[in-house]
């Protein structure tokens, strides 16, 4: 099946993080991805990240929706947007089947508000945590460096947005791939949705540690959608 995933990072990082899983693709497989970035500078509306990542999607070709973390929020939109394949959430939120839903929960926009600065900017993603646990996210110096160099200070008050999703987006196909359990909730709802799961162990941002691997994956899932 010749297919093109999109694949969408999180508005707090880019596409640095998916390029390793790129290259994978296209070594291993043949398959050539299309890699997007969130809008510059950073936005507190969803409905500008929104509409920065349907600007980028192709206009034609068999597309697979390939979210990580916070661009999962999107897929609804995106795939209601232009005719899609279908989509394979990667470590990311799942939203609801209709509904509304906050762009981050609660806690941690409480965890967040303490670090924001007076202009109301967060810091960039990678300093939201302990240095040593952001350390291990990353196989080494340079992998770090290429994805810091395109992270931004997100407003605060894109935390504290809502972002509506229609009834009937996921009756596209779909599957899901976690890392680890920090998502298990997502990945139990997946499966409640009859959708195919697979977990490989590691941390959130292990398509930079393994992308071989999570490239295999996601060739796997996409296939039998």
């Amino acid at each position: 099946m010749t297919f093109t995933p999109v694949l969408l990072p999180s508005p707090f990082l880019g596409s640095a993080v998916w390029q390793p899983v790129a290259a994978a693709l296209r070594a291993g497989f043949g398959v050539s991805a299309v890699l997007v970035d969130p809008p510059v500078p950073a936005s507190a509306d969803p409905a500008v990240v929104l509409a920065r990542l349907a600007e980028q999607l192709p206009q034609s070709g068999d597309v697979v929706l390939v979210p990580h973390s916070n661009a999962g929020l999107y897929v609804p939109a995106l795939a209601g947007g232009r005719p899609v394949r279908g989509a394979v959430f990667v470590d990311a939120v799942l939203p609801p089947a209709e509904g509304e839903l906050p762009v981050a929960p609660e806690g941690l926009r409480d965890l967040l508000r303490e670090q924001t600065d007076d202009e109301g900017l967060l810091p960039e993603w990678t300093r939201w945590w302990p240095e040593p646990d952001v350390a291990a996210l990353f196989p080494d110096a340079a992998t770090r460096a290429a994805v810091e160099a395109q992270q931004q200070r997100v407003p605060f008050d894109y935390l504290t947005a809502r972002v509506k999703v229609s009834a009937g987006w996921d009756h596209n196909p779909a599957a899901y791939v976690g890392f680890g359990s920090t998502y298990a909730e997502e990945q139990a709802d997946a499966r409640a949705r009859g959708w195919a799961v697979e977990t490989l162990t590691g941390e959130h941002l292990h398509m930079l540690v393994e992308p071989g691997a999570v490239a295999s994956t996601i060739v796997r899932l996409a296939q039998g959608l």
